[in-house]
């Protein structure tokens, strides 16, 4: 089975379900872990939004949570509609197969264009937005010669190398991961690569509400959307400390292999991807350096890998309030550096499930600071 057949695997939301899922990532402070957390823990997304206000309570905060209402869902959900976009739940047959296994996958993304683009195996092209002429005909020349190897080629829809990637590619498949709303893309000039994207040959996903605006701090979530759906990350000039660079580092951190091409050392936009390369990134220097690298990986994922979704039937009856010395416990166990969450279980000795419970009080306070491979920490400000 290749990863595109894979990726077919799912179960679809209901309609209900959707909303409910919605309301429930849109609320004030649910993050991806919080919610797979909150779904494991009461059953589903409909019974997790009443307990919302409670466990922000018992987890220290000093203002009501902010609960998404029925109302502010069914507005973006209609958005969405009008635009000719969809939401897509993480357990769902179209829901990227790759991505679905990074930790921190967003619970639900927006998508528009062709649907069937995001099940199929991907590679990412990045570099920099102030691209050379080489660079940006590297850039083609790679996503070209990636897709007729049956690669879809991802990336940021930045200007220079991202937009040189996705028009090259439009043939062959190209996915436009975005920093605001699917009705919000950046940067202008590239309006008319939007639109041939959103008339099916291409496809654009984004996890932020439709109307929203990018900001200087969505980008690095948009850079881990393109470092969770390929199998392998190219990055093509890119400066020290620039969103390139952090790309690279969450595509390493999610088991991707990461290629670099080299440049001149004289030009500040080869500093990022010679240093990638010092650090042990794949020399590349042609699209056949990447096809050789990934032909292992065409059987990346295991057919028995479990698919996040609400059990059926599911009753919600699991309530039951952590001990106070229990919950005391869990907080003193916790600091400002952070801690793997079983090492918190065996320090405290409380069960995992009430372990699992304070660490989502505390999140949903805002007490909570989780980081990558499911480390938590307190928050500096908390008692």
């Amino acid at each position: 089975m290749s990863a595109g057949e894979e990726g077919r695997r799912g179960v679809p939301l209901s309609d209900r379900q959707r909303l409910n899922w919605l309301r429930l990532i849109r609320s004030d402070n649910v993050g991806p872990a919080t919610f797979r957390d909150l779904i494991n823990h009461f059953g589903s997304a409909e019974t997790a939004i009443a307990q919302l206000p409670e466990l922000s309570r018992r987890g220290g905060s000093a203002r009501a949570i902010r609960v998404a209402s029925v109302d502010d869902a069914e507005r973006e959900m209609e958005a969405a509609r009008k635009f000719g976009a969809v939401f897509i739940g993480i357990g769902e047959p179209d829901y990227p197969p790759a991505l679905r296994r990074i930790d921190g996958a967003p619970p639900l993304i927006a998508a528009i264009g062709d649907l069937a683009l995001a099940t199929r195996t991907a590679v990412g092209i990045v570099g920099a937005r102030n691209a050379s002429v080489s660079g940006a005909k590297m850039a083609a020349r790679m996503a070209r010669e990636l897709g007729a190897a049956g690669y879809v080629v991802v990336s940021g829809f930045a200007r220079g190398i991202d937009a040189a990637a996705h028009r090259a590619s439009l043939e062959a498949g190209t996915i436009a991961a975005l920093a605001g709303g699917l009705d919000q893309p950046y940067p202008p000039e590239n309006n008319e690569l939007y639109a041939q994207i959103r008339a099916g040959n291409g496809l654009a996903i984004s996890e932020m509400p439709m109307g929203w605006e990018p900001r200087a701090r969505d980008f690095p979530r948009r850079n881990r959307l393109i470092a969770g759906i390929g199998l392998g990350l190219v990055v093509i000039e890119a400066a020290q400390r620039s969103g390139s660079l952090i790309t690279a580092r969450r595509a390493a951190d999610f088991g991707r292999l990461v290629f670099a091409v080299p440049g001149s050392p004289l030009d500040p936009r080869a500093a990022g991807t010679n240093g990638l390369l010092k650090d042990g990134a794949i020399v590349t220097t042609d699209s056949g350096d990447v096809i050789e690298a990934l032909a292992p990986s065409s059987r990346l994922f295991s057919d028995d890998e479990p698919f996040f979704e609400e059990p059926e039937g599911d009753d919600g009856a699991r309530f039951t309030e952590p001990h106070d010395d229990d919950r005391t416990r869990v907080i003193e166990a916790l600091g400002p550096s952070p801690a793997e969450i079983d090492d918190i279980i065996r320090h405290t000795g409380v069960s995992a499930q009430t372990v699992y419970l304070v660490l989502i009080e505390l999140d949903l306070a805002g007490r909570l600071h989780r980081h990558p491979g499911g480390m938590v920490s307190l928050a500096f400000d908390a008692d």
